[in-house]
């Protein structure tokens, strides 16, 4: 059985749009090094310009 990992011992980065800060997922293993942002959300919101 795999060795169980506390949240808390995860690697985190913050996030480039909103700089909240956000906890490795399995999702992103192999890609790690290249995540920037947290969300859908902040990565397609980092390069629209402000309503008004």
């Amino acid at each position: 059985m795999a060795k169980m990992v506390k949240k808390g011992d995860l690697p985190s980065k913050i996030c480039a749009t909103c700089g909240r800060p956000f906890a490795w997922r399995k999702a992103w293993a192999k890609v790690w090094d290249d995540v920037k942002y947290c969300s859908d959300r902040c990565r397609d919101g980092r390069s629209k310009p402000p309503k008004g």
